[in-house]
């Protein structure tokens, strides 16, 4: 048995959860009964001891003021069997960035903390890992806090538009509508950190460019916090042209996931071309996310999951 004081009612309430639905959780994950008295749960079972654990790294995201949704709960569960509990107090520890409405944007996940921490400590930071981890909103964060801190003048966020074969001729209107869909997810995280007016000033004004990478060919991109998103959609040609583009005073962030490459067949990814000959070198970091760190709904961890799963059996099968 192992028991846990969460020290006031109200604590325990949330993290049983409404309607029990958490504690319901982690007795199912872990296959442990419960017991409440007063104040104090206990466990029974052979995973009692690391179902204390969870309950105690919930009892510090509350203590945090962070909410306990499905995602989080899960990802306290996996870091309290591979013994990691603790972990979770570090990694809600300092603001990544403020909304425009003054929420406080923080990592949820390890994989984050680390992407976080290596963005701010090197000039060019590669952040590889599937959908919903959170690589690009981050970077967009980052970039918002440099500019606002003053550590850069401008923020140029740019993507392939591969997903349209670069050829745009079939959507309707200028260049800049024609990739405006590729470009929506950029836009929105903006918005929601600068407040629609001041973000529509800095577009107007050029602080803020959001283009395609094709723009990037012959600049230097000086004082600039400068994201390449999607770039698993990069040649390797293009991703050679887009970090020699770094001038003095700038920082670059590039994102993208492997497994979800559109290139046409023959074309080799760039940024996995990149990830391979440049980690390693000093002043540049490689930062790997996993399904662990996906923070979107938890039935996305699982489908990540289960599309590596086939993947690695469809690579056997062709060694076979």
């Amino acid at each position: 048995m192992a028991s846990i004081d969460t020290g006031t009612l109200d604590k325990l309430q949330k993290v049983l959860g409404t309607f029990d639905e958490n504690i319901k959780i982690i007795t199912q994950e872990l296959g442990v009964l419960v017991h409440v008295d007063g104040t104090v749960l206990s466990f029974d079972g052979e995973g009692a001891e690391v179902a204390a654990a969870v309950a105690e790294s919930l009892l510090k995201v509350i203590d945090a003021g962070e909410e306990i949704d499905r995602t989080r709960l899960t990802y306290c569960i996996e870091l309290a069997r591979d013994g990691n509990a603790a972990e979770i107090e570090g990694v809600m520890k300092g603001v990544v960035a403020i909304t425009a409405k003054g929420k406080p944007v923080k990592c949820k996940t390890v994989g984050q903390k680390k992407y976080v921490e290596a963005v701010g400590s090197h000039t060019v930071t590669f952040g590889v890992g599937p959908a919903g981890t959170g690589k690009t909103y981050l970077a967009v964060c980052l970039a918002v806090a440099a500019y606002k801190g003053k550590q850069v003048d401008r923020i140029i966020l740019t993507r392939p538009a591969v997903e349209a074969g670069e050829k745009l001729g079939f959507l309707p209107g200028d260049l800049q509508t024609k990739v405006d869909p590729y470009l929506r997810p950029l836009y929105d995280a903006l918005q929601e950190l600068f407040g629609p007016e001041t973000y529509a000033k800095l577009m107007e004004k050029g602080t803020i460019e959001v283009a395609p990478l094709a723009y990037m060919r012959g600049r230097t991109l000086t004082d600039a916090f400068v994201i390449l998103d999607e770039a698993q959609n990069a040649t390797r040609e293009q991703m050679k042209m887009f970090l020699t583009r770094l001038g003095e005073g700038s920082r670059m962030v590039v994102t993208g996931d492997l497994t979800q490459t559109d290139l046409p067949d023959g074309k080799k990814s760039g940024l996995s071309h990149a990830v391979k000959i440049l980690d390693g070198v000093e002043d540049i970091a490689v930062c790997k996310l996993t399904e662990r760190d996906v923070v979107r709904h938890p039935l996305v961890s699982r489908i990540v999951k289960a599309y590596e799963r086939d993947e690695n059996k469809r690579k056997k099968e062709d060694r076979s």
